[in-house]
């Protein structure tokens, strides 16, 4: 089994998408991506569009080799839309799929009016048919029930988790769970992964991530860290770097792994929404860049350029 991220908060863009090749399968989940529209009063950094473009190019290369597609909710960041943003993934761009590929998707009634909206758009772009997941159970592919989308009973977006299995490796997409609530920690632990990748608790709202829904987090990834080899924890969780800091410290006190998307994809960490005010410092923004960007009279490849250096990308 091969494993890629091709989207993360430590990647650069929020979002994440994996791409999982078996021998059988080629399965591309959550193929969405955006970057925060405003952080800090600041439209995203002229770098960051440019590492959203190479991102939305692996995904669009990848969605027209997929035998399986998940999405595991509807949001921005995880669907492509039909009325993005400049940042985000148009589903005009996304090529026409093989007959044979599947699409994933939770079942419509248990869709927000939101979901259900985007549900509509997915459906007039592609006009295919669909697998609704309840719970489907294959050796090699099965999905849970549908879970919170981080607390318990705050709001109606729900999510569901992949698992993945070939020649006893076992692979779990955990989605936008954020630690928060047990039931789908249970699950995950039913299901005996080698390997997890998962939104950790949103630090970032701070006011939203009171003691309590902290401690909750700890308490379940420690659960998790104890039965599992190589837990990815990122998405949500880096959005700032109080984040990255939990994640270390935690780390430090388990005897399993626990690492960025970047990290297990032997790549440099760039928290680039955390770090939007340092970009436009370090990289200043060439005034009305933004809306010359939109009308394609600039592009991004001067602050490309200059970003490579100072994360220490390779091409």
């Amino acid at each position: 089994m091969e494993i890629e991220i091709l989207t993360a908060e430590s990647l650069g863009v929020r979002g994440l998408c994996c791409y999982i090749t078996t021998k059988t399968r080629k399965i591309l989940i959550d193929p969405g991506i955006a970057l925060g529209y405003s952080r800090y009063n600041l439209l995203p950094h002229p770098f960051q569009v440019a590492v959203d473009e190479r991102i939305r190019k692996r995904i669009i290369a990848e969605w027209s080799k997929a035998t399986d597609i998940v999405f595991s909710h509807l949001h921005g960041d995880h669907v492509p839309l039909a009325k993005p943003n400049l940042y985000q993934l148009n589903i005009n761009c996304l090529s026409k799929l093989e007959p044979k590929t599947r699409i994933w998707l939770s079942p419509v009634e248990q869709l927000n009016n939101l979901e259900k909206s985007r549900f509509s758009e997915l459906n007039d772009a592609l006009g295919r048919n669909y697998n609704f997941v309840d719970s489907v159970f294959r050796r090699d592919l099965c999905f849970s029930k549908m879970v919170f989308h981080g607390e318990r009973d705050k709001n109606r977006n729900k999510v569901f988790m992949t698992r993945i299995e070939e020649d006893n490796f076992v692979f779990v997409h955990g989605s936008d769970i954020q630690l928060l609530d047990e039931e789908a920690v249970q699950i995950i632990l039913s299901w005996r992964p080698d390997l997890l990748v998962v939104s950790g608790p949103p630090l970032y709202l701070s006011a939203k991530m009171n003691n309590m829904l902290l401690q909750i987090a700890e308490n379940n990834i420690r659960k998790l860290s104890e039965n599992i080899p190589t837990i990815i924890v990122d998405h949500h969780l880096l959005r700032n770097y109080q984040g990255l800091d939990w994640l270390r410290n935690i780390n430090n006190t388990m005897k399993n792994r626990l690492i960025s998307a970047a990290e297990f994809m032997e790549q440099p960490i760039m928290m680039l929404e955390a770090d939007r005010l340092k970009l436009y410092k370090c990289m200043p923004v060439k005034t009305g860049w933004h809306s010359k960007y939109a009308r394609g009279l600039v592009d991004t490849q001067e602050y490309w350029e200059k970003g490579k250096k100072m994360y220490y990308l390779a091409d």
